[in-house]
């Protein structure tokens, strides 16, 4: 049987971060499932396409990772995809507070799958795709932090919002 694992999140956009949580989840798993959130309400920058393109594009190098977009419960989401276990970032204890409540309502909805949590390496503690939109949005160089094809999207993204002014 092979063990599933999948990484829930918005991605709006994927970080380096993200990258080396689901890097490190690759490593660990058969396969690792990126499981981008279709969300109706979070206000976010990419629409779910555009999300999953960028995440397919940043994840393409790494063989057993495959990228899908879900609707709905995290937890129906992987009894569909077979999948053992939910891999969660953690940056901060803020975070840690968050995802235990998730993990707590996760586990009465679902007991047959785990919550794991890992952490990204220090250099991208205080990465989120939150703080990378506004550094863009403000023309800072985001370079450092995201893929070439994320740059590129949120460069095109804001000149578009910006010429609509």
């Amino acid at each position: 049987m092979q063990r599933i694992a999948i990484y829930p999140g918005s991605f709006d956009p994927i970080t380096n971060g993200h990258l080396d949580i689901v890097f490190r989840a690759s490593r660990l798993f058969d396969k690792t499932i990126l499981a981008v959130a279709y969300h109706n309400e979070k206000d976010t920058l990419f629409n779910i396409q555009e999300r999953v393109k960028l995440c397919k594009e940043a994840t393409a190098m790494i063989d057993n990772v495959e990228v899908r977009q879900f609707k709905g419960l995290v937890v129906d989401f992987a009894k569909n995809v077979n999948s053992i276990v939910i891999v969660k970032g953690l940056r901060a204890v803020s975070d840690f507070e968050y995802e235990l409540q998730l993990l707590l309502m996760n586990r009465k909805l679902y007991d047959e799958v785990e919550t794991v949590f890992l952490t990204p390496r220090n250099c991208y503690l205080y990465l989120s795709s939150s703080i990378i939109k506004q550094v863009a949005k403000l023309g800072g160089d985001v370079s450092e932090y995201v893929p070439k094809s994320v740059k590129k999207a949120l460069e095109e993204k804001y000149k578009n919002l910006d010429s609509d002014i």
